[in-house]
């Protein structure tokens, strides 16, 4: 009994932690998508595309700036995501995720104050 009961207990926590519970009268997906309980390959992917976003909207800034600083801005854009390209470190790449977030902030600020 009891080990059919551990059994039982198993069996219910992994159908509650898969992404691919679609049975009918499931549980609600939303809510059992904890970010820890995502399978690895797809954390990669989503932070991927959280990196592929911050540069989209760094060139899409930079192409506010004025003309004599637009290259050199979309080259430092650039540079700064080939330097960092290798980095495999989860932690180290939401960090530059967050810092790249600051200093488009500020960037975009600063062409809206001079009305760029």
């Amino acid at each position: 009994m009891v080990c059919s009961r551990r059994r039982r207990l198993e069996r219910e926590r992994e159908r509650t932690l898969s992404p691919f519970n679609t049975a009918a009268g499931g549980v609600d997906r939303k809510k059992n998508l904890i970010p820890s309980h995502l399978p690895q390959d797809l954390r990669d992917f989503l932070l991927r595309a959280q990196v592929l976003k911050l540069y989209r909207q760094a060139l899409r800034i930079a192409r506010r700036a004025p003309g004599h600083a637009r290259a050199d801005l979309v080259h430092m854009i650039r540079q700064e995501m080939e330097n960092n390209q290798n980095c495999s470190d989860k932690q180290r790449i939401r960090f530059l995720i967050s810092e790249g977030k600051g200093k488009l902030k500020g960037l975009d600020e600063m062409l809206d104050m001079q009305g760029h």
